[in-house]
């Protein structure tokens, strides 16, 4: 039996839907398994040993009709059994339809019976989620398959050989990191501004985690967010500049996998770089942009090791009647109302809990 599972978009997506793929093997372990997703998301494909290719969607193919179509019957070529199509854009419905296959299975929405086969409504607000949304709606498209639910594993997963562990040592080893000591990682920005907590409340929070704490800090952020990175780091105390390490970071997706894997833990934006330490099993405590629904993204909330704030936790008067558009673009004023001295008390219980 041919799979093919689609998600586009971003990191933290494209991870979440890997349990697709995961417990697609368990249960059918001798079928061929590929996973379709944006250039920018391979390394945290790679090495799933659920995943038996990786099939990159470029843009040059995404923007361009005739690549496109080449590709889309390229794609038909491999003759799937079944896809499952996390995306459902035009972009993926099209392919779904062109490859053939008997089973395609996506996300309801009012036109989505002319490509698919089952159109699965998502999990809404009035239902409480089990494991956060994100995960409990791609476990929901795995059920026109009739899998075992008793064998279902809803957590996603990164794999990292030995030899990538052992280059994180030794990067360590070259920066003079105390391997007695605790490393936090704080993930400082966000994929874009408006999900990026304050430049000088994120500054706040580095000095709460620093504080009276014998650790290592450690910052992620993008060659293209240094000068932000450098303004946070210059609001801190010498201090707590002394337990960063600011010229250790992962300069791409491979690299910030293998350092965070050495970490006990992370605090930060909401974002990738969350997803992908949940899904090395370590604790994250995690700062919503108000416009995120954290029912969504807040996933294996147990309060203890993955714990996570937003503003209508603190004062949901200013959330209360106004559309999700309206919050987005108002986005910095209810974010200077997100004062993290609102939440410091949490942030310590979970380093103390978790450290």
């Amino acid at each position: 039996m041919k799979i093919l599972v689609i998600q586009q978009k971003r990191i933290g997506d494209v991870l979440t839907s890997t349990i697709i793929s995961n417990n697609l093997k368990i249960q059918y372990p001798e079928s061929q398994i590929d996973f379709m997703c944006y250039t920018n998301s391979i390394d945290v494909l790679i090495g799933n040993p659920n995943i038996d290719t990786i099939i990159p969607l470029s843009n040059k193919v995404r923007k361009s009709y005739i690549p496109l179509f080449k590709f889309i019957f390229e794609i038909r070529a491999k003759k799937y059994d079944i896809v499952i199509d996390v995306y459902n854009k035009l972009e993926t419905n099209l392919i779904t339809l062109f490859t053939g296959a008997k089973t395609k299975i996506a996300y309801h929405k009012w036109y989505t019976s002319l490509f698919y086969t089952h159109n699965l409504k998502r999990f809404d607000n009035n239902t409480k989620p089990k494991y956060g949304f994100a995960i409990d709606n791609r476990l929901l498209l795995l059920e026109p398959l009739k899998l075992d639910s008793t064998k279902i594993d809803p957590y996603p997963k990164l794999f990292l050989s030995p030899e990538e562990n052992k280059e994180a040592i030794l990067l360590f080893e070259k920066h003079k990191i105390n391997p007695n000591k605790k490393v936090i990682m704080i993930s400082l920005l966000g994929s874009e501004k408006n999900k990026t907590y304050p430049l000088e409340y994120m500054a706040q929070v580095v000095e709460e985690v620093a504080k009276d704490r014998d650790v290592v800090i450690l910052f992620n952020y993008f060659e293209s967010q240094i000068e932000d990175a450098k303004f946070i780091y210059n609001l801190c105390s010498t201090s707590t500049k002394e337990k960063i390490h600011f010229d250790l970071y992962g300069k791409d997706l491979k690299s910030f996998i293998t350092i965070m894997n050495q970490c006990s833990l992370i605090i930060g934006n909401d974002g990738g770089a969350i997803n992908m330490a949940k899904a090395l099993n370590k604790p994250a405590f995690t700062i919503f942009s108000p416009f995120v629904e954290k029912n969504i993204w807040a996933t294996f909330e147990d309060g203890s090791k993955n714990i996570s704030v937003h503003l209508n936790d603190y004062k949901p008067e200013l959330l209360s009647n106004v559309n999700h558009d309206e919050i987005k673009k108002d986005h910095t004023v209810l974010y200077n109302q997100f004062n993290p001295e609102l939440f410091f008390d949490k942030i310590d219980f979970f380093i103390n809990r978790n450290l």
